[in-house]
């Protein structure tokens, strides 16, 4: 290629060098394609754990700079350079005649299926999030959904739709840092990691925290089976754990129990700007509360249970705005889909709700319970967390 050109195309390639070190948490690669005559060459640039590497000619060489480019690039007619993020291709191409700069959107594999039994369309659909989905063991190797998958599908989609919609309410466009409560295999961080980063283009960090060792090892095989460097993993009881910086946002799916509890203290407590939480069983206040008007009713088990749920969540929800968030209960999606289809959604106002606070003590004291929520609140203020 001539020198203007060549000029020309390291003037783009040096804005792309300056947004991968930027950007290390969501580069792969940068590909260049070098054509001479009919026969092409091809060169490598990567970054790992810090440092950068070149492989050209069946040579790997670590390097700080560029500079040997330009060389390269002469001795050839032309070359398409193409930059990799997560979720973004950056395309330089150029010859003797132009050079042009395009982004292309990143697409895995053709969109075989975009629709699932319910016909609707999906935030992340299979053609965009196929690795993602494969490692997850929802995709199957034919590009379809498992048929034992599609409801954890479902749920998963759904949730993207609403903490979507929450964001874009609750956050800046700045890097967003999302916190998993009890995250388990972390199915869901993994979900919100690819959409926030492939889809919407966003920078986002996040943070998983369970108590089992295994499940936090799980969950680190899989972001380095993904690459997905922006993400942290920490055992640890979420009594005992705060991040450096308050969360955007802190999910729970299906948290069993006083996990849920756990969860939606630990949002108050770190002063998160949102909290998403789908609770599961709520065992603790049914094996705690009574109520004598209401003796006909609880005398059958699955009453008394289904009674239980009720005034668990609406304790919650009510220490939730008692403690400056603006609260709803939203059924997030079908019961079809699974029973435990309740979302406890709140948004940080900073304004307490004394008629709340006035409301929770007096549905606990009527039906003599003593609330998780509460107690779990209590003991990370007492740690100074």
């Amino acid at each position: 290629m001539n020198k203007k050109s060549v000029d020309k195309a390291m003037l783009f390639f040096s804005g792309l060098w300056s947004r991968m070190k930027e950007n290390s948490d969501y580069f792969e690669n940068i590909k260049i394609t070098l054509r001479s005559g009919t026969r092409e060459y091809f060169a490598r640039f990567t970054y790992e754990r810090g440092e950068i590497y070149r492989d050209y000619l069946g040579e790997r060489k670590k390097c700080s700079d560029y500079n040997s480019l330009p060389e390269i690039l002469r001795e050839y007619d032309s070359a398409l350079i193409s930059y990799n993020e997560r979720g973004t291709e950056i395309l330089i191409e150029a010859d003797d005649k132009n050079v042009r700069m395009k982004n292309r959107e990143k697409q895995t594999e053709p969109a075989r299926l975009s629709t699932v039994k319910s016909g609707r369309e999906y935030l992340l659909s299979p053609g965009k999030a196929a690795p993602l989905l494969r490692e997850l063991g929802i995709l199957a190797e034919n590009g379809k959904i498992k048929n034992d998958k599609v409801r954890k599908y479902n749920q998963i989609d759904y949730f993207l739709e609403l903490a979507d919609g929450i964001l874009k309410d609750v956050t800046p466009d700045r890097e967003l840092l999302v916190l998993d409560c009890a995250c388990g295999k972390s199915y869901l961080s993994f979900a919100m990691n690819c959409y926030f980063t492939e889809v919407k283009r966003r920078k986002c960090r996040f943070i998983g925290v369970d108590v089992s060792p295994e499940v936090i090892k799980a969950s680190e095989r899989t972001a380095k089976n993904l690459n997905y460097k922006n993400m942290t993993f920490v055992c640890s009881d979420l009594a005992e754990y705060m991040p450096h910086t308050p969360p955007d946002l802190v999910i729970s799916l299906h948290a069993c129990d006083t996990l849920t509890d756990m969860a939606l203290a630990f949002g108050i407590r770190s002063r998160a700007s949102a909290v998403m939480s789908v609770p599961c069983c709520h065992k603790d206040i049914l094996k705690q509360y009574s109520y004598e008007p209401f003796s006909m009713v609880t005398k059958h088990g699955i009453l008394k249970a289904r009674l239980a749920d009720t005034l668990t969540d609406a304790l919650r929800a009510a220490y939730l705005e008692a403690s400056g968030y603006e609260v709803s209960l939203i059924e997030y999606i079908s019961p079809l889909e699974t029973p435990k289809n309740i979302m406890i959604r709140a948004v940080y106002t900073g304004k307490r709700s004394e008629e709340a606070a006035q409301n929770y003590k007096a549905l606990k004291e009527m039906i003599h319970v003593s609330p998780a929520i509460e107690k779990f609140g209590k003991k990370i203020q007492e740690r100074g967390l």
